[in-house]
């Protein structure tokens, strides 16, 4: 942990407030799954190139998140099954910014991420007039038949580029709860590129290919349902929850936590 406040003192900083120009609310996505041990070589090549978010004077931010589904795991469902134009509902919490929201994701069918949200006191399973006015002019499903399924706590690293309108978001010491079960995955970290449009000269990009690491989908929604279904190092799940399109991932997340090979 010492050499990793080390590396990331070496970034110049950029506020809160500076971040509007970098929201990219509608964006193309492009994430990595790698060890931590790689973290402190990979954000060396990057220091020179980016700034990054501090937030009274903390480099790493706190995230809560619960995400909503069906009884159903329609969105899950949805994701598994390679769907696009699909949602994803959530409400997450910014803990060393004071700031929560109820969040909409929508994955269209050109690639494309656009999320709207509305600010919300704190996180709560029961929903207002207004998240559920928000939910049913967002999505196609109706609020009633929401409750929540998932939660998750990380911390995260974001990083500005300098130059492009591009953010970068880091996501370490990974944990997953329900109501039944809890799964942490300390070893993990994942890593998002958020761009106005996928351009392959970015710097963190090239970091990556330098480092072998290809870009893999990763829905921490998605697979934190996974590892709560079932036994990750035997891969043993119910048979009526449906995983096959994650198996990749979980023999990923095998090999980076627990040293098994794929």
């Amino acid at each position: 942990m010492k050499d990793l406040y080390n590396t990331l003192s070496s970034f110049r900083s950029i506020s809160l407030g500076d971040m509007d120009s970098v929201k990219l609310m509608n964006r193309t996505d492009t994430k990595y799954v790698f060890s931590s041990s790689l973290i402190l070589e990979i954000l060396n090549e990057l220091s020179d190139k980016y700034r990054i978010l501090e937030i009274e004077g903390k480099k790493t931010s706190f995230y809560n998140t619960m995400y909503f589904d069906t009884e159903q795991l329609k969105f899950y469902t949805q994701h598994h099954n390679g769907k696009l134009n699909r949602h994803k509902v959530r409400m997450r919490e910014y803990v060393d910014s004071k700031i929560c929201f109820l969040e909409i994701k929508f994955k269209n069918n050109k690639g494309r991420t656009i999320k709207n949200r509305i600010r919300k006191k704190k996180i709560s399973a029961n929903l207002s007039d207004e998240s559920i006015a928000f939910i049913q002019k967002y999505t196609n499903i109706s609020s009633s038949e929401l409750s929540p399924k998932l939660w998750n706590a990380f911390n995260r690293i974001t990083l500005v580029q300098k130059e492009a309108k591009e953010r970068i978001t880091l996501d370490l010491d990974l944990g997953f709860s329900n109501e039944n079960a809890k799964a942490d995955v300390p070893e993990l970290i994942i890593a998002e590129v958020k761009q106005e449009k996928y351009n392959v000269k970015s710097d963190f990009i090239q970091a990556m290919r330098k480092c072998s690491i290809k870009p893999m989908r990763m829905s921490k929604y998605c697979i934190g349902s996974v590892l709560l279904n079932g036994n990750l190092k035997s891969n043993q799940f119910q048979e009526d929850f449906k995983y096959n399109r994650f198996k990749e991932k979980t023999l990923t997340i095998n090999k980076i936590n627990y040293g098994i090979r794929a």
